[in-house]
């Protein structure tokens, strides 16, 4: 997608690599000045500094968005740096596998405190910048096509997903008064660096995506620039499923 994202600032967490790395590329691209966050340090200043190398503005800022004061850290940092908060991107996530019956209350508490916990104080915090700033702005989740379709061995993250789009429905109240939109992606299948670890991947994918084949980043990229673009202004409180249609016939990934 072609926008003009100039003087506008864009945190992201979650975006050493995968989906929140190529929304970051994409941006940067379109003129935004980037605050890339990772909790692997060294994997949010490699991708910053290629994101520099591109032509791009771009800083990193490693840490855990699990913890409420690093986040309005975050946020503060990236005012001191480039003047503003316009785009929030909440990418950071966490799955992990197992039934309910398998689930330990720490890998319930682990998956929360990232997928709900983190997304809604990134929310909070960037909110509060732009209301102080006065021009609007845009606040992105990062959902999934599990919190649409049951799968199996998600029960946790399933719900965190299903969860941060009620979030967005949620903050239509409290954000449009200011000008912010907010809004949520649910992928669907997409190719990343874990995925693509799985030689199985592609082939099943591709079989029971009506599309014909899981998503890039890119893909997602696009959805993710469309939402916190102008031209998305009058859209807010909704979800974009980027799936290739899997949802709408579910097949199970057998």
């Amino acid at each position: 997608m072609n926008a003009d994202f100039t003087n506008q600032t864009a945190l992201i967490t979650g975006a050493g690599q995968g989906i929140g790395f190529a929304i970051a590329q994409a941006l940067a691209r379109q003129g935004a000045t980037i605050l890339l966050n990772d909790y692997d340090e060294a994997l949010a200043h490699k991708a910053a500094e290629t994101i520099r190398q591109a032509g791009g503005n771009c800083q990193a800022y490693p840490g855990d968005v699990s913890d409420v004061d690093f986040i309005r850290q975050m946020v503060r940092a990236a005012v001191d740096l480039f003047g503003s908060v316009d785009i929030a991107i909440a990418n950071a996530g966490i799955t992990v596998f197992g039934d309910i019956f398998t689930t330990t209350p720490d890998a319930f508490q682990q998956i929360v405190n990232v997928n709900l916990r983190g997304s809604f104080f990134l929310a909070q915090a960037a909110a509060s910048q732009m209301r102080e700033q006065r021009k609007g702005g845009s606040v992105l989740f990062m959902s999934s096509v599990v919190g649409h379709q049951a799968h199996p061995g998600l029960p946790v993250y399933s719900m965190t997903k299903a969860g941060l789009e009620m979030l967005a429905k949620q903050l239509v109240i409290d954000f449009s008064p200011l000008g912010i939109t907010v809004n949520a992606i649910a992928p669907g299948a997409t190719l990343t660096e874990r995925t693509l670890d799985d030689p199985t991947y592609i082939p099943i994918w591709s079989r029971i995506t009506p599309m014909g084949r899981p998503a890039t980043v890119e893909d997602i990229a696009n959805a993710a620039l469309f939402l916190v673009s102008p031209a998305s202004r009058h859209i807010t409180g909704q979800s974009l499923v980027v799936d290739g249609g899997w949802t709408s016939i579910s097949p199970p990934p057998v």
